[in-house]
């Protein structure tokens, strides 16, 4: 799986795109949404804030991202 490029990702159409919240999130309203896009990356966005842009990862910026969170770097 190659990465797309970030004009790549920027381009994709996230209107029908389907956002999810972690499961620890509480109803205080100050949660991250994710949501898949093509070849393993994700765009991210505030839930009190879901109209403007989103941040988009390729898949390599994600998975590094998710290895700090494991090894305790974030």
């Amino acid at each position: 799986m190659s990465d797309y490029s970030k004009s790549d990702l920027y381009a994709v159409d996230l209107t029908t795109a389907v956002w999810h919240k972690a499961s620890a999130s509480g109803g205080e309203g100050n949660c991250v949404e994710v949501a898949q896009l093509p070849n393993g990356a994700r765009a991210v966005r505030d839930s009190k804030n879901p109209g403007h842009t989103p941040l988009r990862f390729t898949a390599s910026e994600w998975s590094a991202f998710q290895d700090g969170i494991i090894a305790g770097e974030l």
